[in-house]
């Protein structure tokens, strides 16, 4: 017998060792647990997973090697949905464990989980749904791990189903069953239903009277089909939904819905059809087919698909896929594009509650699919846009919200920020996330002011945190500010609107050192009590230095220059040629009575307000062209006015005055050249491309000042001006073109509906 046929004695056991892994980031509601589950048995360790209000925790045991293997598959390899922030590890005595397991929650401390957002429904659940062999045939609630609603139905931490409103549905044995299974891709899903156990829809008449149905949803695409108006209960909220093809559906819902003017947005069946109305670029077909299934900004084009009525006075879509089964079921009955906006009357927050909803719309919806899953938290559709290959955030709401955006390092102190006056949002502050709420609006609107106090407790319960220390808004007159001010035992702090607009893109990207900013907007409370707008100034989180600033001019009227473009236009006509202004032929248009009224407030000094808004030139030089003598909604005229762009290359002379280490930029020799155009005859399109191509030489031009007196590098634009495209792009382009690094909004609004973020980190930096 040789040796390597002699019996050898068993070999030794391997030795073992323990790993405590605390994990923080969005990891409940996402299928974590069960991944991790699925993982360690696999690799045959031991231990245990669970939810803590932290995020959750794994105890893992095996030999040296395969935990490392563990840890790195772990990252590697996460469910869709899942995200870590934070990974730490801790070595532990081995223990007895024989097996994996999963175990209860933890609801022990001050949560500091991630809440997870709201999901557009899955394949998976797509392919089930449409089987009619399978339980959950056509049943427009069927959701897993991987999909379906999250912060529209928790009302507390950690995401079981008892702190959610489902927690009013029992489960039914086999709900039960797929419900308790790692395994199972519904293990732990909380809002798991089906026909027998869950939620039901139903159709009620424009009274609230039940309409007899055996499928609800196929008859109510059938009265869409036949042109009717419908109020649909979704996610976070009810649509106004009718066929975006017919100019007589669409006209009488703008009738009834008093938005004449506004864009409605649209939901289409699938991609194909969204490419035979708009264009996609790849960066956008990836946002569309995201989980987040945001509404995106698309060049439209030239087609009979579409009502002329859907968006007058644009060159984009704003257009969504479908994000829920309902919606599903809704198209597969025969639909193919449809006008789907917020339900509400223009500036109020969308309906949410089923007899809110009869109460609201009555008068405007002529059915109502109704279902009676409770919407905890109203979520408006997210609105995203295309900026060449880069996209921007305009509406940051569902799919989004309440993802933390995190901060290069903890805060020492929480603090809530409570955001400006229009778009508005709040924004909590605590370690090194900042949870922004969902988008709010108009805090004027008295609905709107009750969401807006409903999201500041929501979030305070949601996140366990009483905080301290309050930032607002420097007017003294905003709703924000007003409510701050009756706040007791807490500091207040205001902040200076523009400065929290480039602190909000300074903390987007992680910026803890001075930059360059350049907010450019329409409306905000300057130092010197003027209406500030087109801001470059050295800023760091803990303060700024205006260095320079548009030329002010008087502004007529105050707030009813921001809705009519012609109080703008005169005001700078009349800073540019005098009182010869008021003979200029094109201003004949004006009734004589108002261009009286305003010539007097100029000439006198009287009702007028100093002003460098850059919103005000884009809505002056609108109705300069005809493109529009009003805003009907905030940004009406600066979109008209980049929707009429002709290609075009040439830009206007334009000039800087300096005041020692202080500029202004001065429009007049623009406005001047724009009137000589206008007299010669040229397109109206090449006019628009000219203004804009001026305002990006410009802007670079003072970038450039501002870097000699700073010698700063880093530049980052925010403000409502920036939601334009062809600004945008230009500006920034050039700006790297001549060695600056250029910081722009992605995840948070350039808008109002980002300046809460930079309310926050501002007062943190001080207190």
């Amino acid at each position: 017998m040789n040796d390597c046929s002699q019996p050898t004695s068993a070999a030794p056991p391997a030795p073992q060792a323990r790993l405590r892994l605390a994990v923080r980031g969005q990891v409940q509601g996402v299928g974590f647990r069960p991944y991790v589950y699925r993982l360690a048995t696999h690799m045959h360790l031991v231990g245990h997973v669970s939810n803590t209000s932290a995020g959750a925790l794994i105890e893992i045991q095996g030999p040296p090697a395969d935990l490392d293997r563990f840890c790195d598959r772990l990252i590697r390899q996460l469910p869709p949905l899942a995200e870590i922030a934070e990974l730490r590890r801790e070595t532990l005595a081995p223990t007895a464990d024989q097996t994996f397991t999963i175990r209860r929650s933890d609801h022990a401390g001050a949560s500091e989980a991630h809440v997870t957002v709201d999901v557009g429904v899955c394949d998976d659940c797509l392919r089930e749904m449409f089987d009619p062999a399978d339980r959950r045939y056509r049943y427009p609630f069927i959701n897993c791990t991987n999909c379906g609603p999250r912060y529209t139905i928790v009302k507390h931490i950690p995401y079981d189903r008892p702190n959610t409103t489902m927690s009013v549905f029992p489960m039914c044995e086999s709900c039960r069953k797929e419900y308790n299974n790692p395994l199972d891709r519904r293990f732990h899903a909380q809002p798991i239903a089906c026909p027998a156990c869950g939620p039901k829809v139903w159709l009620v008449d424009c009274d609230g009277q039940p309409i007899v149905s055996t499928d609800p949803i196929r008859d109510a695409a059938h009265m869409l089909r036949q042109g009717r108006i419908l109020a649909i209960k979704g996610l976070g909220g009810f649509h106004l939904a009718c066929l975006a093809g017919s100019d007589e559906a669409v006209a009488l819902l703008r009738k009834r819905k008093h938005r004449d003017h506004k864009p409605f947005a649209l939901m289409a069946r699938d991609l194909a059809r969204i490419e035979q109305v708009a264009e996609i670029p790849d960066d956008a077909r990836k946002l569309l087919l995201s989980p987040a299934r945001p509404i995106v900004l698309l060049p439209r084009r030239p087609q009979p698909l579409v009502s002329n009525l859907v968006a007058p006075g644009t060159n984009t879509y704003g257009i969504m896929l479908p994000y829920t089964p309902l919606h599903h079921l809704l198209f597969a009955d025969g639909l193919d594009l449809l006008v789907m906006t917020s339900a509400n009357l223009s500036d109020e927050p969308i309906c949410k509650d089923n007899d809110e909803a009869l109460r609201r719309l009555k008068g405007i919806a002529d059915a109502f699919l109704l279902h009676n899953r409770r919407i905890e938290r109203r979520l408006d559709d997210s609105v995203v846009q295309a900026r060449g290959q880069r996209l921007s955030m305009l509406r940051r709401s569902r799919g989004y919200v309440p993802r933390p955006v995190l901060l290069d390092k903890p805060v020492p102190r929480e603090v809530l920020a409570l955001g400006p006056e229009l778009k508005n949002t709040v924004c909590l502050l605590r370690g090194n996330q900042a949870v922004l709420s969902e988008h709010i609006g108009d805090l004027t609107n008295a609905a709107a002011y009750r969401h807006f106090l409903g999201a500041i407790d929501h979030l305070k319960t949601l996140l366990q945190v009483t905080p301290q220390v309050v930032a607002h808004d420097l007017h003294p007159m905003y709703m924000s500010t007003q409510y701050a001010r009756q706040l007791r035992g807490v500091r207040l702090i205001a902040v200076q609107h523009h400065f929290a607009h480039v602190v909000s893109g300074m903390a987007e990207h992680q910026l803890d050192e001075p930059v360059i900013g350049i907010a450019a907007d329409g409306t905000g409370y300057g130092d010197d009590g003027a209406i500030w707008g087109c801001e470059i100034l050295r800023a760091e989180r803990s303060g700024y230095t205006r260095l320079g600033h548009l030329r002010y001019f008087p502004l007529p009227g105050g707030d009813a220059a921001a809705r009519e473009s012609c109080r703008p236009a005169l005001a700078l006509l009349y800073e540019t040629f005098g009182t010869q202004a008021f003979d200029l032929p094109l201003l004949r248009r004006l009734p004589p009575n108002l261009r009286n009224a305003l010539r007097q407030m100029l000439e006198n000094k009287a009702g007028t307000v100093p002003t460098s808004s850059l919103g005000r030139l884009f809505d002056a030089v609108a109705f300069l062209l005809r493109v529009a003598d009003h805003n009907h909604f905030e940004g009406q005229a600066p979109m008209a006015l980049e929707a009429a762009i002709e290609p075009d290359d040439a830009y206007y002379p334009h000039a800087v005055v300096h005041h020692g280490r202080r500029f202004e930029l001065d429009c007049r020799p623009m406005i001047s050249a724009i009137l000589a155009d206008i007299d010669s005859r040229v397109p109206v399109g090449r006019i628009a491309a000219r203004f804009h191509n001026t305002l990006a030489e410009l802007l670079k031009v003072a970038t450039l000042i501002a870097r000699d007196l700073t010698d700063l590098h880093k530049v980052v634009l925010s403000g409502g001006c920036f939601a334009n495209r062809c600004l945008t792009v230009q500006l920034a382009d050039r700006l790297r073109e001549v060695g600056f690094d250029v910081y722009t909004h992605q995840v948070v609004p350039c808008n109002d509906g980002g300046i809460a973020l930079g309310q926050a980190v501002h007062a943190a930096a001080v207190t």
